[in-house]
C-alpha cells in the first residue's frame, strides 16, 4: 500500500491506495494526480491567504525587546501561516525592528532563507534565555536553501528573534544572555493556528 501526503494544512486527509488491487501504471497515474491537485490546492490557498505570491505580510508590531540598551518593536507571527512567510519577500527592514516568532509549546526549531530578501540575525530563545543565534545569515537564491537553527538541533526554543543582519554582532550577545520580549498586548504572545 502506498500513502501519499502532500504538504496541505492540517484538515488535509492522507490518501490510500491499495496497490495489491491497482494495476501499477494506474498506481502512478493515481499519485502523481493526488500529488498536482495536492499542489494547486496549496498554491490556491497560498495565493488567497497571502494576496499576490511575491508580496510581504505586514504584521502590528505588538511586541519588544530591548537589548543592550537598544529597543527593537518587533512583529509577531504566532500563527502557522504567519510564520511559513515570516519576513519573505522584504527589501528592507528598519534598524530598531524585527520580528519573533512564537512557539507554545517549546520545540527544536530550524528556519531556512527561501524567498527572505534581506540578510537577517536569528536569536534562539527559550525561557527569556538565548541559546543560540544564527549571524549574518545570507538571503537564499536556489531552490534549495540550507536550514539554521542552534547548534543542539535538539534544543527546545520558544522563541525565535529575527533582525538584521550584524545587529546581534553589534549588541554583542552571546548564548546565555537573558532575552525578555513584552509583549504589548495579551494576545500577542498566543500562538495561534
Amino acid at each position: 500500500m502506498i500513502k501519499m501526503q502532500s504538504i496541505l494544512p492540517v484538515s488535509a486527509k492522507v490518501h490510500t491506495i491499495n496497490t495489491a488491487t491497482t494495476e501499477p501504471h494506474k498506481t502512478l497515474s493515481q499519485v502523481l494526480s493526488l500529488t498536482v491537485v495536492g499542489l494547486c490546492l496549496t498554491g490556491a490557498m497560498t495565493s488567497s491567504a497571502w494576496g499576490q505570491e511575491g508580496q510581504p505580510q505586514r504584521l502590528p508590531f505588538e511586541a519588544k525587546v530591548t537589548l543592550d540598551n537598544q529597543t527593537f518593536k518587533l512583529e509577531v507571527a504566532r500563527t502557522s501561516r504567519q510564520q511559513s512567510v515570516g519576513l519573505m519577500f522584504r527589501t528592507q527592514m528598519p534598524e530598531d525592528a524585527g520580528m519573533v516568532f512564537v512557539f507554545e509549546p517549546a520545540r527544536p526549531a530550524g528556519f531556512w532563507m527561501r524567498n527572505t530578501l534581506i540578510p537577517l540575525d536569528m536569536l534562539f530563545v527559550h525561557r527569556g534565555k538565548l541559546v543560540d543565534i544564527a549571524q549574518n545569515v545570507p538571503p537564499c537564491k536556489t531552490p534549495q536553501c540550507p536550514t539554521y537553527g542552534p547548534k543542539n538541533a535538539a534544543a527546545p526554543i520558544d522563541q525565535v528573534i529575527e533582525l538584521n543582519a550584524g545587529m546581534a554582532g553589534k549588541l554583542r550577545l552571546k548564548p546565555g544572555d537573558r532575552v525578555n520580549v513584552e509583549f504589548l498586548t495579551r494576545q500577542a504572545g498566543q500562538p495561534g493556528q
